[in-house]
């Protein structure tokens, strides 16, 4: 199940490890280059950090995903993969996590620096508020005024997403459901047959986890 982060601010996380400093900061992107953005902005905010090391996962539609990870100038594989792993773990997508590190004298060795970097992400997503995305098909009915407002009352207590409402001559609901063919029967039942759905595109709600 694939997780995103709730719309909003960034998430900021700070630890410690051996007196070296880890401020992390965490943001939902919907691209590469929102995330690249993230690491240029994490630089400008703490120039004085020795490293700030990166990942980022975000979904590209109908291609791959991109993941992308940086050590920048940590030993290889001790910062950037073990963030990504963190995030693939989390089952987090379309974010971007940059932990910048104040180094505090004392060496942490491969191993202490891969749970440093891991911990550090692992403390900014426990306290970040999640979403669970559903693609959703779009449908479109129209209605008389005077029955739009009953039947938008029964299809929102059945469960059925209202996308959106436009008012001209007629009432046009645009309603958002993963099962078309239970649309149809529902506002057949509720409208003796009157009214008939008509698929329109797709959309993509998000449920609070």
């Amino acid at each position: 199940m694939q997780l995103r982060l709730a719309p909003g601010t960034d998430v900021h996380a700070e630890t410690e490890v051996r007196r070296s400093r880890f401020v992390t900061v965490l943001r939902r992107v919907a691209d590469e280059d929102g995330a690249r953005a993230l690491v240029t902005e994490a630089r400008r905010a703490r120039p004085d950090a020795r490293h700030h090391c990166s990942a980022f996962v975000v979904e590209v539609p109908g291609s791959n995903r991109v993941e992308r990870s940086s050590d920048d100038g940590e030993p290889a594989g001790t910062a950037g993969m073990p963030m990504l792993e963190v995030l693939r773990g989390a089952g987090v997508t379309d974010a971007a996590v940059v932990v910048s590190r104040y180094f505090g004298g004392i060496k942490l060795g491969t191993g202490g620096l891969v749970r440093a970097y891991s911990d550090a992400v692992r403390a900014a997503l426990a306290g970040a508020a999640l979403v669970r995305p559903e693609p959703l098909g779009l449908w479109a009915v129209e209605l008389p005024h005077g029955e739009a407002g009953r039947v938008q009352a029964e299809l929102h207590n059945a469960g059925v997403v209202v996308h959106d409402v436009v008012y001209g001559s007629a009432v046009t609901l645009t309603l958002a459901t993963d099962d078309g063919d239970a649309l149809a029967a529902r506002l057949a039942e509720i409208t003796s047959g009157e009214a008939e759905p008509h698929a329109v595109g797709s959309t993509v709600v998000e449920h609070p986890c």
